[in-house]
């Protein structure tokens, strides 16, 4: 159930851009760099790490749209599912486990992280690129599971299904055409 009044029921993050601009103008633009632009991970590693932070989170409504632009991209929903059952046994690359555990505690205790916890990810072979591109991704996606859970949205499995698609196909700038094509709807 949407928590914001303002928002239609049910609520998607295409409805919070188009609802608050002035608050959200910004990060198609920077979604897009960080999650399609040049880094260490593809572009399905990065939904990966996104879906994994959401789940973690418990915010199924972003968790369920990464891990479907990951399905997109060539990471089996099956993979995920693995990943976050028992990531030691999961069939991910193992030099992405030690990415994941990083984000991991990086979500669930962030005071917590130690040199240890980065090393690890360098000791798998990643670099500072890496290790801030982790970084960003984990820190944006804890940010929108708490937009998500705030204000209560939802999404139908058809909805999260196209998301991912577009997603995948055309990156994260292409909500600015969603949000255009749901403002000319009104």
């Amino acid at each position: 159930m949407t928590r914001l009044r303002s928002l239609p029921e049910p609520a998607t993050l295409i409805n919070v851009y188009a609802t608050y601009p002035e608050l959200t103008n910004h990060l198609p633009d920077f979604l897009d760099r960080l999650m399609r632009g040049d880094s260490p991970f593809s572009a399905a590693e990065r939904e990966l790490l996104s879906g994994y932070v959401c789940g973690l989170n418990r915010c199924n409504y972003c968790c369920r749209a990464h891990v479907l632009a990951a399905a997109e991209l060539g990471i089996s929903e099956a993979v995920f599912d693995a990943v976050m059952a028992d990531l030691d046994s999961a069939p991910v690359e193992e030099r992405l486990k030690p990415v994941l555990r990083y984000v991991r505690q990086l979500t669930l205790a962030p005071g917590d992280v130690t040199d240890a916890d980065a090393a690890a990810v360098y000791d798998a072979g990643w670099d500072d690129d890496a290790v801030i591109h982790a970084i960003m991704i984990c820190a944006h996606f804890n940010f929108v599971t708490r937009i998500a859970q705030g204000a209560g949205l939802s999404g139908s499995e058809a909805d999260l299904a196209e998301a991912a698609k577009r997603l995948a196909a055309r990156g994260y700038t292409s909500s600015r055409d969603v949000v255009a094509e749901l403002k000319a709807a009104t």
